[in-house]
Order: structure tokens, then sequence, then C-alpha cells
């Protein structure tokens, strides 16, 4: 039996037609699935370690055995699960607790000048150790002598009156 070639506008042959229907079906049940709990956990934990509790002052809401970061932590499950990104969740967390909430200060405005200081304070005191180590190594002058040998006879007669009225 003989197939004919399919041609532009014809009938695909029916293996390729099948293995299309298949490939379709195995990525409409992909994207359908939802999300394995244990990678949902994983997700809900890194966003966790991204966010301070509001109680436990510099602890993250991963590790915090708070209540709140309970609350926080179950927050975070729910808003993956619905599908929302990590910036969302950040935001949805940074609209309701203020900055203070993120672990890491953001990289802009304000928040720059924590990651900019430090490297500026770094950088500043070196400048300043390298001042002072160049002053105590620069080699000093030599010192002049006193007196001349020949200036020790012209002012030995008054070093004695100043020694004799003293």
């Amino acid at each position: 039996m003989r197939r004919r070639p399919s041609r532009p506008g014809g009938w695909l042959p029916v293996g390729t037609r099948l293995a299309l229907v298949t490939l379709t079906v195995l990525v409409a049940v992909a994207l359908a699935v939802p999300v394995r709990a244990d990678d949902l956990d994983n997700r809900a934990r890194e966003i966790a370690k991204k966010l301070q509790c509001p109680v436990c002052q510099t602890i993250s809401v991963a590790d915090s055995p708070s209540e709140l970061a309970a609350q926080m932590r179950a927050i975070i499950r729910e808003k993956l699960a619905e599908g929302w990104t990590e910036d969302q969740i950040i935001n949805y967390f940074v609209e309701r607790y203020g900055e203070g909430v993120l672990l890491e200060p953001p990289r802009q405005g304000f928040g720059l000048l924590a990651w900019v200081g430090p490297a500026v304070v770094v950088v500043f005191g070196l400048a300043i150790i390298t001042a002072a180590v160049r002053a105590w190594v620069r080699p000093r002058p030599e010192a002049e002598p006193a007196l001349d040998p020949g200036d020790e006879d012209r002012y030995a007669p008054e070093l004695e009156r100043a020694v004799k009225d003293a």
C-alpha cells in the first residue's frame, strides 16, 4: 500500500497526526499539572530566606520559630500555589511591613548606601593606613651639627659667662 506524500493543504499521514496529537496532549498535561509539593516548599523556603521576621529581628522568615513567621511561610506557599512570582510575593510583604521586612537592603536609593558604604570605609581606611606607613618609613633628613668647630671658640666666653650668672 502506497501513501501519497502530503501536499500543501492536504492531509498528513496518520502516524504524523497521531504524534502531533500525543505531543499536544503531553504538553497540555505538563502545563496543567500543579507544581509538586517538594518544589513548592523549596521555592517557598528560598523566598522566606529573603524576608526578615518582623518579630525576631535579623532572623529570616524561613528560620524564625515565631507564629508570625509561620503565618508568613503559609502565605508564601499559598501565593506560589496561586501562581504568583517571587517578586510579586516579596512586594506583597513589603507593602504590608515596609522595606524593613527585606533581609537584604534594596540596591537602590538609600539602601544602596548599605552596599557601597562598607567599601568606601575600607578604601578610606586603607588610604589613611598607607599615608601613616609612608610617613613613618620616610627617611629623616640628617641633623646638622649643632656647632662648627670654629664656632666653639667664638661662643665659649659667652657660655662661661651664662653659666656663672646662672
